[in-house]
C-alpha cells in the first residue's frame, strides 16, 4: 500500500501532470471487492478514488499496527452494520469504540430476537404510531415486543453492576456485553456482546442521550443511584492514546463520538502538557457532511491539525463523502481481504493500568506541577 499523502503538487506545470494517466476501466466481470477498489476505484476519480484511498489508508494504519478506533455515528446497528463491526473486532481490526448511545441500543434488539425489519420510507406515521410501530428510515420497529423488551434487559443489567464506585462508560457498555453473552439466544449479532469477548472498550460521549441513558433514570430517582462519571471516559480514552506508538481512527459519520476521539490529543497536549504525542497519524472520515456550513463535526482533516489534533494536514488523512450504508462495508470487506489478523489489544482488561501510568506522568510533570500548584499540594 502507498502511504496517503494529500499536500498540494508543486506550483510548476510538470508537477500537476506527473500523476497516473486516467483510462478506460476495465471490468472481467468477476473482480472481488479488494480487487474492484484497487483496480477500479483506485484508477478512477472523485470518491470513488477517495473511497480507495480510504480503504488502502486503513490497511496502512492495521500494517503498521496503531492502536485503531472507531466512532460511530448515525444509525448503523438498525441496518445490520454490528455484524460488520464483529468481523472487524473479532480479526483485530478494532481496539476500542466510541459510540453514539442509540447504535448501542438498537445492536441489544437482534441477539434477543426482538423484531426490527425493513419497512419503507413512503409511509403514513400516523398510522405507524397508532399501530406500535416507530421507523428509522425504512428500517421498522415494534415498540412494545422490541423497544419495551430491550429497555427490560437494560434494567436487569444494570441490576448487577456494582454501583458502590464510580464507573465509566466503558464499564457499563461491557457489563451489558456480558449480559448478552449469558442471557441471549443470539450473543453473535451483537457488537457489545462481541467487545464484551475480546475486551474492546466501548464508550459514548453522550450518556444521557439515547434509551440506554432513558432507562438508568429508574434506579437513579429511587435510592439506587448509577455511578456513572462520564469524566472518566476523557481520562481513560486519553490514557489508550498516550500509551499507544501509533494511533488511527475510522471515523462512521460524526457528530459527538468524532470529536470525542479527537479531542484524546489536545487532552493530553493542552490540558496535561504531556508532549509524548503530538497528534493522531491516521484518519479516516465517512461523511455526508460538508465543510462550508460548519457541520462537519468541527474539522476537516487540516482544520483538525490547527488544534493540534492530526499529525499532518495532508499525510495519511482520507474524508469520503458519501453514505457510510454504502462505503463502510466495502472498505471493511477491503481490510479482511487485505490485511493479517491481528492480536487482540485487550484494552478493556488494561484500563486501571493505563489510567495509573497517565496520572503518574502528570503528577510527576514539572511544567503541569507549576501551573497547578494548589492542586499538587504535596
Amino acid at each position: 500500500m502507498t502511504r496517503c499523502d494529500r499536500r498540494p503538487p508543486s506550483s510548476d506545470r510538470k508537477g500537476y501532470l506527473d500523476g497516473p494517466s486516467i483510462e478506460p476501466l476495465e471490468l472481467a466481470g468477476q473482480e472481488s471487492v479488494a480487487d474492484l477498489i484497487d483496480n477500479v476505484f483506485a484508477k478512477s476519480g472523485f470518491n470513488a478514488r477517495r473511497l480507495a484511498e480510504g480503504a488502502q489508508l486503513y490497511v496502512n494504519m492495521l500494517d503498521a499496527d496503531a492502536t485503531v478506533g472507531v466512532t460511530i455515528a448515525g444509525a448503523m446497528t438498525p441496518i445490520g452494520m454490528s455484524g460488520v463491526f464483529n468481523s472487524l473486532i473479532e480479526h483485530g481490526f478494532i481496539d476500542f469504540i466510541i459510540s453514539t448511545g442509540a447504535n448501542l441500543y438498537h445492536d441489544l434488539h437482534r441477539p434477543y430476537d426482538f423484531p426490527m425489519v425493513q419497512g419503507s420510507p413512503d409511509v403514513d406515521d400516523n398510522v405507524l404510531a397508532d399501530d406500535g410501530v416507530v421507523r428509522i428510515y425504512d428500517v421498522f420497529i415494534a415498540d412494545d415486543d422490541t423497544l419495551m423488551a430491550t429497555d427490560a434487559v437494560i434494567l436487569n443489567a444494570v441490576r448487577r453492576i456494582d454501583t458502590s464506585m464510580p464507573f465509566s462508560t466503558a464499564t457499563l457498555h461491557h457489563k451489558l456485553g456480558e449480559a448478552v453473552l449469558n442471557s441471549a439466544p443470539h450473543p453473535e449479532r451483537s457488537m457489545l456482546a462481541t467487545a464484551a469477548r475480546y475486551d474492546v472498550p466501548i464508550y459514548t460521549s453522550s450518556p444521557g442521550d439515547s434509551s440506554i441513558g432513558m432507562n438508568l433514570i429508574i434506579p437513579h430517582m429511587f435510592d439506587k443511584g448509577i455511578n456513572l462519571n462520564p469524566l472518566l471516559d476523557v481520562i481513560e480514552t486519553a490514557a489508550i492514546v498516550r500509551d499507544a506508538d501509533r494511533n488511527g481512527v475510522v471515523e462512521i459519520g460524526g457528530g459527538s463520538p468524532k470529536n470525542f476521539y479527537l479531542q484524546t490529543q489536545p487532552t493530553l497536549n493542552q490540558i496535561l502538557l504531556d508532549r509524548s504525542k503530538g497528534g493522531h497519524d491516521y484518519f479516516l472520515q465517512l461523511t455526508t457532511d460538508s465543510p462550508h456550513w460548519g457541520g462537519l463535526s468541527g474539522a476537516t482533516p487540516s482544520e483538525a491539525r490547527s488544534w493540534g489534533k492530526l499529525k499532518d494536514a495532508f499525510k495519511n488523512n482520507v474524508v469520503v463523502y458519501s453514505c457510510a450504508s454504502l462505503t463502510f462495508p466495502l472498505i471493511a470487506q477491503f481490510a479482511l481481504m487485505r490485511a493479517k489478523p491481528r492480536k487482540q489489544r485487550r484494552l478493556f482488561s488494561r484500563l486501571e493500568e493505563l489510567t495509573t501510568v497517565l496520572r503518574e506522568s502528570a503528577r510527576n510533570n514539572d511544567e503541569l506541577r507549576k501551573q497547578y500548584p494548589d492542586i499538587f499540594d504535596d
